[in-house]
């Protein structure tokens, strides 16, 4: 592998002036002097296997091609991350905590550059790119806070004893980050596994590599130690299994799908690695008779189109009470036909391309198989005009789509699309709707829109999901924990509880008198 050193400070402005099949190049370019490759200790590795095409998903252009650095390239992540782990384990927390804040200061200060970066790079509407890196400098700021506050107990034991127990790291810690959301992701399990003294590397997916990249320069550049962040991109067959089937990794968090995470849970444990696991959804949105339809069309619009639906707590099933199913449809309709689609770094874009052109097959096979299964698709019949010409016309554009009349049985009850697609299915009761939300593997997610305050609880508690909303959809922050049961995961990844996913629980035994109790018989 050859390696080039990242230095520099890029000119932030967005190249608003090229043509937009070459925005994306140009910001690569200017942004990522070193390419793309393992990333670690301020220097870019590049790898000789496989070429690996980066496509703008607005335009279908072809932003650049890469070569996969395969088990090569996690064997340099996995060596640099425990040299760094050896030392930021051991840094005074006072310290750890200093630079933490030095880092979301920085990710703060380059955050309009992080956000044109994210969305030329995945198609995400500036709008929202904007809001998530933010949000990734807030989640470093929250975790600097609490990188001095980890701390153990002590615990009464018969005897003349003291007993303590100590909060330690694992080591290295690799996160598997999606395509959906790749900056986000990245500072959302980087930021508390370095809070709690471990080396990170995260391994972004393939298509969207460029802003984790860009963010462990700014992070390495605030003055984070070599080898502590590291970014591994490459494909999950070569270098991801490389990671996961390391033994000196100390823990995986992983973001994706189901059949990817078992993959990966049952990978990491064959050597003995605990995983953390955030997985897909089928999330429902509860519409109750009396609740505020105004309200509650803008939440299912917001909770399903918002993103194009790539989303893991997409609201993407809308089961709504018959006696108000016809009333809060018109409204939905009438919203979704104000949405603005197209160039995602105009600011007044609401919903951009899908992100990978399988993901834009897979989702517009999934409208055919609803609509072949009898639902009524009501909107998302044709591409509005100005998608297909001019610039965008190769892009992965999927218009809004409400399929009505999806029954319990039907393939979209139960599937993830991933997509700009909701489902929509009616109830005549209580214990109907928690059956209905309840009728999938699915747990991450739900939200109830009612009235009644003793039934918003009890939908509440009856829903199997990791997060509930009463009267919203969608809201998430940093302090509160996040994450899913059943096919959708394990862990929470998210709030100070995640501090006891990055470290391991140590117990020391002290004798409190002069002459020690005796030994325990070995016989």
């Amino acid at each position: 592998m050859s390696a080039t050193p990242t230095t520099g400070t890029p000119d932030l402005t967005p190249p608003a002036d090229l043509d937009p099949g070459e925005r994306a190049r140009a910001l690569l370019d200017r942004h990522l002097p070193g390419g793309i490759g393992v990333h670690t200790a301020g220097v870019t590795h590049a790898g000789s296997g496989e070429p690996v095409e980066l496509r703008d998903p607005a335009t279908g252009a072809l932003v650049t091609t890469w070569a996969d650095p395969g088990a090569e390239g996690a064997t340099v992540a996995v060596d640099s991350a425990q040299r760094g782990a050896a030392t930021w384990g051991e840094t005074n927390p006072f310290e750890r905590a200093r630079i933490l804040r030095d880092v979301a200061t920085a990710v703060s200060d380059h955050a309009e550059e992080l956000a044109v970066l994210e969305s030329a790079t995945t198609g995400k509407p500036l709008r929202d790119t904007r809001g998530e890196a933010a949000k990734a400098a807030e989640m470093f700021a929250y975790f600097a806070g609490w990188a001095d506050k980890i701390t153990g107990d002590t615990v009464p034991v018969p005897g003349d004893w003291m007993t303590y127990t100590r909060k330690v790291p694992w080591g290295v810690v690799v996160a598997v980050t999606p395509w959906n959301a790749p900056l986000f992701t990245a500072a959302w399990n980087a930021a508390p596994a370095l809070a709690a003294g471990n080396a990170v590397i995260v391994k972004p997916s393939e298509f969207t590599p460029v802003t984790s990249l860009r963010l462990a320069a700014l992070a390495e550049d605030a003055g984070l130690p070599p080898g502590v962040l590291s970014v591994a991109p490459g494909l999950g067959g070569t270098l991801g299994a490389a990671l996961t089937g390391d033994p000196r990794v100390g823990k995986i968090a992983f973001i994706g799908s189901v059949p990817t995470g078992r993959a990966v849970a049952g990978a990491a444990a064959a050597v003995g690695t605990p995983t953390l696991l955030e997985l897909g959804g089928k999330s429902a949105n509860i519409v109750f008779d009396d609740g505020d339809l105004d309200r509650a069309a803008h939440g299912a619009i917001a909770g399903i189109f918002a993103a194009a639906g790539q989303s893991c707590v997409a609201g993407s099933r809308l089961l709504v009470h018959r006696d108000v199913h016809d009333e809060l449809i018109a409204r939905i309709r009438e919203g979704v036909g104000r949405l603005r689609l197209g160039d995602p770094l105009d600011p007044r874009t609401e919903i951009g391309p899908i992100v990978t052109r399988d993901q834009y097959d897979t989702v517009c096979s999934l409208i055919g198989t609803g609509t072949s299964e009898g639902a009524d698709r009501i909107t998302g019949h044709e591409l509005d005009s100005h998608l297909r010409e001019g610039p965008w016309r190769g892009g992965n554009w999927v218009m809004p789509t409400i399929l009505d009349g999806v029954g319990r049985d039907h393939t979209l009850e139960r599937t993830e699309v991933f997509g700009p697609v909701l489902s929509v299915g009616t109830f005549t009761d209580e214990d109907e709707a928690v059956a209905r939300a309840n009728g999938t593997g699915f747990g991450l997610a739900g939200a109830v829109w009612t009235a009644d305050v003793s039934r918003a609880h009890r939908v509440a508690h009856a829903v199997d999901a990791g997060t509930f909303w009463i009267n919203s959809y969608k809201t998430i922050h940093v302090a509160v924990p996040f994450g899913g049961v059943g096919d959708s995961g394990w862990g929470r990844s998210s709030g100070p509880g995640v501090l006891d996913e990055y470290t391991q629980t140590k117990a020391v035994w002290v004798p409190t008198v002069p002459a020690p109790p005796p030994f325990p018989s070995l016989s």
